[in-house]
């Protein structure tokens, strides 16, 4: 009998040893990926897409079940142009973490970019009411873009002020409404909301051609010119330092 209850408390030993070791090693293999993870937002944070990628698939590998690493691989494959994977990447984040605005908000731009209003809108509306998320005026924002590209430029308006209350020098919001303004001929509050987003992202390029194309719409072909030089001094971007080339010469040779 103490034989046999001496076996027993042997393999509850045993058991009890066998379960903290797994244990230990989950704990383990979570602080691996973690730093791996790190490893990757790190590279992304340098332009490193790829690299970023690589370390995102191998902390997956690890611990597929991070929430934050599946919206870093969405990230990474948007960034990449998989807008497939980066969905389905999004999706499983919010899947993991259902209150995980971020994810939401970078699903919402990936269905954004696939031109899916709707789901767009959808995501952007829930995350603009989440009142623990921290920057808000990126989701009303979003959403300002996806009426301004349906062609509802009063709503569009009205979501870039909603931003701009929000946070007051905001360039995206800006810019968006410049374009709204530009889309409705009325070139003169388009130049005023393209400088006041040049004031607060003095090196966005993009915005700098917009503001050239109003100058442009103004007669003012001086300050177009300029701008668009200036652009094109700026540009990084071998398309967009063409695209800014190109147009000073129209300007040049009107």
């Amino acid at each position: 009998m103490k034989r046999h209850l001496g076996i027993c408390l042997l393999i509850l030993m045993l058991s009890l040893c066998l379960a903290a070791c797994a244990s230990q090693k989950k704990i383990a293999d979570k602080q691996r990926a973690e730093a791996i993870r790190d490893l990757g937002e790190a590279y992304m944070g340098q332009g490193a897409n790829t690299r970023a990628l690589r370390e995102f698939l191998k902390a997956e590998s690890i611990n597929p079940d991070d929430p934050y690493l599946q919206n870093d691989l969405g990230v990474a494959y948007m960034l990449k142009g998989n807008l497939k994977l980066s969905i389905k990447h999004f999706k499983k984040a919010l899947k993991l973490k259902p209150d995980y605005s971020p994810a939401r908000n970078n699903l919402g731009s990936a269905y954004l970019e696939q031109e899916n209003w709707a789901a767009a809108i959808e995501c952007f509306t829930i995350v603009k009411d989440d009142l623990l998320y921290g920057t808000p005026h990126y989701p009303m924002t979003n959403l300002g873009f996806v009426y301004y590209k349906q062609g509802d430029y009063d709503q569009a308006v009205y979501y870039y002020k909603e931003a701009l209350d929000m946070a007051p020098n905001f360039p995206m919001a800006y810019h968006g409404i410049g374009l709204v303004y530009m889309a409705k001929g009325e070139y003169e509050d388009a130049v005023e909301a393209f400088e006041a987003a040049i004031e607060n992202a003095p090196n966005e390029v993009p915005i700098y051609l917009d503001l050239g194309k109003a100058y442009k719409k103004q007669h003012e072909y001086n300050k177009a010119y300029e701008t668009f030089k200036k652009a094109a001094a700026m540009a990084e971007d071998a398309k967009l330092k063409e695209e800014a080339e190109a147009e000073a010469q129209k300007v040049w040779n009107r």
